[in-house]
């Protein structure tokens, strides 16, 4: 795609009153709304009246008492976005669903039943899980959580037995011949017939393709293990930069790993995480930072902080306000994937313990997203020109407001400035993404 038809990719990261850990106890916020089904229904037409490729669906499959609020009373998310198909037209509607506790079977045929349910609008964010409660194996019956290289040689080969059972039929498999009493054309349905380290599985799938073929794959490793699957099979990655330096050089250094695995780089699409603070002016968009930032209890960030750096970081006598240098949060000798990935501006812009609970928590507004409708757009549009982005995940500190800003005020400013779609000229979220229809593997 040429530079001058390549226009940006949006996606709406829905959670709760919003990504800020604070963000529910605004004055305007309705605390219950991870459990409300009319308020996301409410949230993902608002991303559909701003043109958004995707409405995503995070999650986790254990909680503690130091839990982010948004995730202690919520929906699982393949049944949420289940519900937003019906409730919706175009927009396409993203799920986290993990490799590690699942078998792949089960997975392919929920996944592939919202594909068809949406009319071939529906995405997969594949992840591994992340261990951040110290819960997640115990609920499953073990007692450790898999080992991360372990973890990703399972999610290998689960990715492959998904992508062969959503090719158990092939397309027009199903003919429907009334007069010949013919339902399907055998020659188009095949047994996968998988038999490897993690897994056997015979198939076919109870469920044909999709009128996408298959759902879109999101993913967003940022180890080696994780972009090495990411680069094989990855349609849509998430990514967190806070810096345009850091951005772009792994935007380069990830589409070169794409081309290496004999991909298309421009058929793969990176999505940077953005957290904007939007106010009329600078002064209003800084007071609307911290006014989210006073309302974390000291309690509750010390604490956090305390439980996440474990073994590493006695916070006793420290404050909120404090620097993460006083602390020796830029030189531990930590290998938590979050924290190598936050080290870097830990390091460079010695943030307060706050700012460090806001990074950790994915509620960081940075500096150039803190600002007015022609800041944000400005930073975006330099992003997205010098390539060290293809679109933005939108995770708005506080909902719906925060989104409801974005598409009323910053939209149409990428909108005029040619950078973003008037409207949907497409049906599936592979369309509006300008992916091409998957091969199936039998043909």
């Amino acid at each position: 795609m040429s530079s001058a038809t390549r226009q940006m990719k949006l996606s709406a990261y829905l959670v709760g009153t919003g990504m800020h850990v604070a963000s529910w106890r605004l004055p305007q916020a309705h605390a219950g709304a991870s459990i409300d089904i009319d308020y996301y229904k409410k949230l993902v037409r608002t991303a559909e009246k701003g043109k958004f490729d995707i409405a995503f669906l995070a999650d986790s499959l254990a909680i503690n008492e130091v839990s982010h609020p948004n995730i202690l009373n919520r929906y699982e998310p393949i049944t949420l976005i289940a519900a937003l198909a019906a409730s919706t037209e175009q927009i396409g509607i993203v799920a986290t669903a993990s490799t590690s506790y699942i078998e792949p079977f089960n997975l392919a045929r929920l996944l592939m039943s919202v594909d068809h349910i949406s009319k071939g609008r529906a995405g997969w964010n594949i992840v591994t899980t992340r261990d951040l409660s110290g819960n997640t194996a115990r609920n499953f019956g073990a007692e450790d959580h898999l080992e991360h290289g372990f973890r990703y040689r399972r999610a290998s080969e689960f990715l492959d037995v998904v992508l062969g059972l959503w090719d158990s039929w092939e397309d027009n498999a199903f003919i429907h011949d009334k007069e010949g009493g013919v339902f399907f054309d055998r020659n188009k349905l095949h047994r996968l017939q998988h038999k490897g380290e993690f897994f056997s599985v015979e198939g076919p799938l109870n469920i044909g393709r999709s009128p996408q073929g298959r759902p879109v794959l999101v993913q967003a490793g940022v180890s080696d293990s994780g972009q090495e699957l990411s680069s094989r099979v990855g349609e849509v990655i998430f990514s967190i930069k806070y810096d345009f330096d850091d951005a772009k050089s792994y935007y380069d250094t990830f589409k070169s790993k794409v081309a290496a695995a004999g991909r298309n780089p421009d058929q793969v699409h990176i999505l940077q995480g953005i957290s904007p603070i939007i106010g009329s002016t600078e002064a209003e968009a800084r007071e609307k930072r911290g006014r989210l930032e006073s309302l974390i209890p000291e309690e509750t960030g010390i604490g956090f902080l305390s439980d996440y750096f474990q073994g590493f970081v006695d916070f006793t006598g420290f404050t909120l306000e404090d620097r993460a240098k006083d602390a020796g949060l830029d030189r531990l000798p930590m290998t938590k994937t979050d924290y190598l990935k936050h080290q870097p501006i830990i390091s460079r812009i010695n943030p307060t313990l706050r700012e460090v609970y806001s990074l950790l928590t994915g509620s960081f507004s940075s500096d150039h997203l803190v600002g007015t409708p022609e800041k944000i757009a400005d930073t975006l549009e330099y992003w997205f020109r010098n390539r060290a982005a293809d679109g933005f995940m939108l995770m708005a500190p506080s909902l719906p407001d925060g989104l409801e800003d974005f598409v009323e005020q910053v939209v149409p400013i990428l909108q005029k400035r040619g950078l973003f779609r008037l409207d949907y000229t497409g049906a599936t979220l592979r369309e509006h993404l300008d992916l091409p229809f998957p091969a199936n593997r039998y043909t």
